[in-house]
């Protein structure tokens, strides 16, 4: 398997309709149209039932809430089936494990959204998949997620395989201030865990998408939406449009010409620069034949002519085999 995590515009772009459609089914086709054209990597759902994620006796109205936003099996599938039809990846957030053959023929992936990190019983059933597992890492500790990865790779050794295991820096609020996106959690996560990792965004606008892909996110996740005017629900507020994703994906572009391949050399554009650029050695007086170069007689000035400024020490105690005046080009050829 090349690079799971790769996508066609450089980080795996993937747009979250999540609950934007607030239970209604025409509304999530219109999104899902939008989030096609908008030339993204993957559209992402999430599939739950009130009754199967949160407990009505414990917290009724969350309960009534998520029920608010269900989408039946035949809707869900058919959502799967306009992102196949269009060639873009489609993905969800299964929240009940036993709703995942619904669209299993579709999914290449399985994403364990923040609130399922240390569901450890429902991330087993996923595992049992044996696909690769995206997991966001909202409301989470550094302990927390190193549990949850060794509790991963404990399942199964194909989650060793950075193509099977990616971890999204994510903050569960919404919408979040720039101080609590905490992207350097990006940094640390790769070095501490060896693991592809990338960026959930929750902020308000594309610039946190943008610095996290400076600074290396391979996957990025966003809400998606046709317009945030006039909506209540709160992902709206958080969520990217179309023509946003457009103009993120030529910022993704620009920044990766920005960052470069990061092998220093001299760029073809500066190529031109060495010699007027840079400094070599002349006599700051005229000296005579047989007269020795001392420090005190070396001046060093562009252009870069003659005996370059590295080799000052070479001409130090050379003896003039010729008479030479002040800031003539030099040549070793003229001492012994």
């Amino acid at each position: 398997m090349t690079n799971f995590w790769k996508g066609k515009h450089g980080p795996l772009l993937i747009a979250e309709i999540g609950g934007n459609h607030e239970g209604d089914f025409e509304y999530a086709k219109k999104l899902t149209h939008l989030a096609i054209e908008s030339d993204v990597d993957y559209i992402k759902f999430q599939i739950y039932t009130g009754d199967t994620l949160v407990n009505p006796v414990e917290n009724p109205i969350r309960n009534k809430h998520f029920k608010k936003f269900e989408l039946s099996e035949s809707q869900h599938t058919h959502l799967a089936e306009m992102c196949k039809n269009a060639n873009i990846g489609y993905m969800a957030s299964i929240w009940n494990p036993d709703f995942a053959p619904w669209v299993d023929a579709y999914s290449e992936v399985y994403k364990i959204g923040s609130g399922d990190f240390t569901a450890y019983p429902v991330i087993e059933e996923f595992a049992g998949y044996k696909k690769p597992l995206l997991i966001s890492s909202g409301l989470s500790s550094m302990q927390e997620v190193g549990g949850t990865i060794d509790f991963i790779r404990s399942l199964d050794p194909i989650y060793s395989d950075p193509n099977y295991l990616a971890l999204l820096q994510c903050t569960s609020m919404y919408p979040i201030p720039y101080n609590d996106a905490n992207l350097k959690t990006i940094t640390s996560f790769r070095h501490t865990f060896d693991i592809p990792v990338g960026y959930s965004d929750h902020t308000e606008g594309s610039y946190a998408l943008e610095v996290a892909v400076a600074m290396g996110a391979q996957i990025l996740e966003f809400h998606f939406t046709d317009d945030r005017e006039g909506k209540e629900f709160r992902d709206h507020k958080v969520s990217l449009t179309k023509d946003e994703v457009h103009s993120l994906i030529q910022k993704i572009s620009s920044i990766s010409e920005l960052k470069g391949d990061g092998i220093k050399t001299c760029r073809e554009v500066e190529a031109h620069h060495r010699l007027s650029f840079r400094r070599a050695c002349y006599l700051n007086k005229d000296m005579s034949k047989g007269d020795q170069v001392t420090k005190d007689d070396l001046t060093y000035l562009r252009p870069n002519h003659g005996i370059d400024a590295r080799d000052y020490r070479r001409l130090i105690g050379k003896t003039l085999k010729q008479d030479l005046s002040a800031l003539e080009k030099l040549s070793f050829d003229y001492f012994e």
